[in-house]
């Protein structure tokens, strides 16, 4: 299946679900949370107070080397915006992908994320966890603080 495909198909509209493509086009989902759309919310209003000059996008789809991904929170710069427009999925990652970490989600999930996003070209990728609490990795691993913000609340 092609994200095109996923997009415009109307069975899979309007679904209280997360959908990404593997690499053989087959359809993951997982279930959405009104406390993961909060936290989707707060990070995002964090990256536009501490980024001002891009634009933040909510559930946006990538094209990984593992099918379609859905970052939860990106960053992205006016230069990748110019570039990119609003095509979907992005051939390229934004500059910043978040992930809210869900209890469904494993170590292991997330650390495939965080590889496919930065072989995209993420400068940095976030893991959120349920009590707001982020954890920032680029291509050197894991970094101490963003090299983009210095505090998300």
């Amino acid at each position: 299946m092609f994200w095109s495909e996923v997009i415009d198909n109307p069975y899979l509209q309007n679904l209280p679900f997360k959908i990404e493509l593997n690499r053989f086009g087959q359809i993951l989902m997982s279930p959405a949370s009104n406390r993961h759309g909060n936290l989707e919310y707060r990070v995002g209003r964090a990256l536009e107070r501490g980024c001002p000059d891009g634009e933040i996008i909510i559930e946006c789809s990538i094209q990984t080397a593992d099918g379609v991904k859905v970052a939860d929170v990106a960053w992205a710069s006016r230069a990748f915006i110019n570039q990119y427009g609003y095509c979907t999925p992005y051939p390229q990652a934004p500059e910043i992908c978040v992930e809210i970490v869900s209890p469904s989600n494993s170590d292991e999930a997330m650390r495939i994320k965080i590889d496919l996003y930065l072989a995209r070209g993420a400068q940095e990728v976030w893991l959120v966890d349920a009590d707001a609490k982020a954890r920032f990795f680029s291509h050197a691993g894991e970094l101490a603080h963003s090299q983009w913000l210095d505090v998300v609340k």
